[in-house]
């Protein structure tokens, strides 16, 4: 029997702005290293509201607020990646997130991500709206109102629920937050390649 290769646990919110950067790229650098990826959206509120905070940090802080956004800018442009800030900000990202759980994790899970994640930060359009989420996922060749629909399932719910109390336990405190098998803990878009190494490596690389 052949061993499993280097995995990573990717949990991402989809109302978070570094979750954007990085979920629109990881397959990509995944398969570049060798590493397989376990795609888990996963809710942010409970982590913050455990903190006490009722909104984003990045509201909570102006000045961090729109840092985040110019560095946004700068790094989408970078990366050839449309950004038209949300209104409200954060979205409530809880409908995709489960119609993304609705999913099963291969290659229809990081389609749908990376639809609703281009729908939210590349075109503003609010993702709590249920023709927003349908939308974006029939342009990802997914059938929309079909996943919509499961997004209501208890079992769907469940599952999202379950996603999220798996971060809790690995000390995801942000997204995007990495978690490889020996439950090394990497947060941040910038954190990416680190990750992957150390999914392959167990170690970081000398720089």
């Amino acid at each position: 029997m052949t061993a499993p290769g280097p995995a990573l646990t990717a949990f991402y919110e989809l109302a978070s702005t570094y979750s954007y950067l990085a979920v629109m790229r990881l397959q990509d650098a995944a398969a570049r290293a060798g590493v397989t990826i376990a795609w888990r959206p996963f809710l942010l509120g409970p982590i913050f509201k455990a903190q006490g905070w009722d909104t984003s940090p990045f509201n909570l802080y102006p000045a961090k607020g729109r840092y985040m956004w110019r560095d946004m800018a700068r790094r989408c442009a970078a990366a050839g990646l449309p950004l038209v800030p949300p209104s409200p900000f954060p979205a409530n990202g809880l409908l995709a997130a489960r119609a993304i759980t609705a999913l099963a994790d291969d290659g229809d899970r990081p389609r749908a991500t990376r639809a609703l994640f281009r729908t939210a930060f590349g075109t503003g359009r609010d993702i709590a709206d249920p023709a927003v989420v349908r939308d974006a996922l029939d342009g990802a060749g997914l059938e929309g109102a079909a996943l919509v629909a499961r997004a209501a399932d208890p079992a769907v719910k469940a599952a999202l629920r379950a996603a999220t109390d798996a971060a809790v336990d690995a000390g995801v405190f942000g997204a995007p937050s990495f978690v490889t098998a020996d439950g090394e803990l990497f947060w941040g878009d910038d954190r990416l390649e680190d990750a992957l190494a150390w999914a392959t490596e167990g170690a970081l690389p000398a720089r």
